[in-house]
Formats: structure tokens, sequence, C-alpha cells
């Protein structure tokens, strides 16, 4: 399968992203207005966007903490050097209370964000992870968040501007 070049995209193109990671549920209408084109060409280049990927989705954003008391901890992953990566990103993908995970650099190998009910659960969890021989987990280091300073909200709109060389188009 060919890999698609992604449509280039123009300072209006820049301006529906940004809109509409902020509000994802702004009209096409109202979307129109704030980037300066009537409702019909808007729509097709929102179309457009979702097409090529670039608008790889839509989600609410829940207020969990109103529903319940989730304990958030971000989990330092290390493996043994000859540990089977694939098996633990597996197992990873599988645990619902990863939330979020990314392979880094340095020291350790992954960095998780698990979303537990409380902290007898995340143990649970991380405890059958280094259990389980076949996965080659080293350590763990778990950092228990105290509140939020600052959620993600969306790219910075000068990432989503196309670049030439490294300096905007």
């Amino acid at each position: 399968m060919a890999v698609r070049r992604p449509p280039a995209l123009d300072r209006i193109d820049i301006k529906i992203l940004a809109a509409l990671q902020r509000d994802g549920r702004a009209t096409v209408q109202k979307l129109a207005g704030l980037v300066g084109l009537t409702p019909r060409p808007c729509l097709e280049r929102v179309r457009r966007l979702e097409a090529a990927g670039i608008i790889a989705g839509y989600r609410a954003v829940i207020a969990v903490e109103r529903l319940s008391k989730p304990v958030t901890i971000f989990a330092e992953i290390a493996l043994e050097k000859l540990a089977r990566s694939d098996r633990l990103e597996k197992r990873l993908r599988a645990i619902d209370e990863v939330v979020e995970c990314w392979e880094v650099s340095g020291d350790l190998d992954y960095l998780a964000r698990f979303v537990c009910s409380d902290v007898a659960h995340y143990e649970m969890l991380t405890s059958d992870l280094i259990d389980d021989t076949e996965l080659g987990v080293r350590r763990i280091t778990s950092h228990i968040a105290l509140r939020p300073v600052r959620t993600f909200a969306g790219y910075p709109e000068a990432l989503l501007a196309p670049t030439r060389g490294g300096k905007p188009a």
C-alpha cells in the first residue's frame, strides 16, 4: 500500500485545525465564520483533512473527577536488557487503566499514565506486570499525581503550520 502524502495546508486549514482543537463540536456555520469561509467550502476542507488522516477523530473530554475519585499515577517502566518489548506493549495496550503510554529514551523504557480507582488497584496491576517473567520488567517507579497544573488542550498552532526546511512555509 502506497503511503499518501498529506495535502498541502494553507493558513485557513491551520485555522480550522486550531478551532476544532478548541471546540470539536463547533457547527460548520460557526467554524466557517471563524476562518472566513462560507459553510460549504469550510465543510469540504474539514472532510479533506479527515480523509487525509490529519483530523484523526473527535471525542468528549470527560471530567472524571465529577463522577469518581480516581488516582492518576505516572509509571516509569524499565526493562531487562534482553526483554521483549512487543510483549509488554501488547499487555499495556490491554490494560484499560493505562490511558496513555510512551516509549522514551534515557534510563527507562516507557512512561505510562495509569488512572485507577485507588492505589491498591494500581499496585495489583503493576505487580502483575513485574511478576510476569515473560515481560522482562526490571523496575517500575511510580509517581502519584497530586493535581493537574496544565492538561493537554491541543497542539500549539505553530506546530500545525507546514514547514519548509524547519521554517514556516
